[in-house]
């Protein structure tokens, strides 16, 4: 089953992700962001990530992912939560950023091929 969900089609998806990078046609960046300070709300969120990056490795070759998944987390859910936690760093290959790592966030995923002169 597949499902338009906003501006990207993603298979078995309910809601269309945060941000799209650098276009709901040709996708290479998928962000997912979220502040929560409840666990549930988090323990959502992060297999909403794990979805993602489930989808982004469909049909592909081998370590080719169509998109590289991204997640910006803040609050005390996500902290309450240290098994969730771990799965989206390991989902994500790390790219789990909070608001004292966001400075990092270009330079350590495949935005930084989309920056600018």
């Amino acid at each position: 089953m597949c499902l338009l969900t906003g501006l990207l089609t993603i298979e078995h998806s309910e809601r269309s992700p945060d941000f799209i990078i650098p276009d709901q046609f040709n996708p290479k960046v998928i962000i997912e962001a979220k502040f929560t300070e409840d666990d549930g709300t988090a323990r959502d969120k992060v297999t909403r990530v794990e979805n993602l990056v489930t989808l982004s490795l469909k049909d592909q070759p081998t370590g080719q992912p169509k998109y590289e998944v991204i997640a910006c987390i803040a609050g005390r859910g996500f902290g309450v939560r240290r098994s969730d936690m771990k799965k989206l760093i390991l989902s994500t290959k790390g790219k789990v950023f909070t608001p004292k790592t966001l400075d990092r966030l270009v330079d350590n995923s495949s935005l930084s091929s989309f920056r600018t002169k």
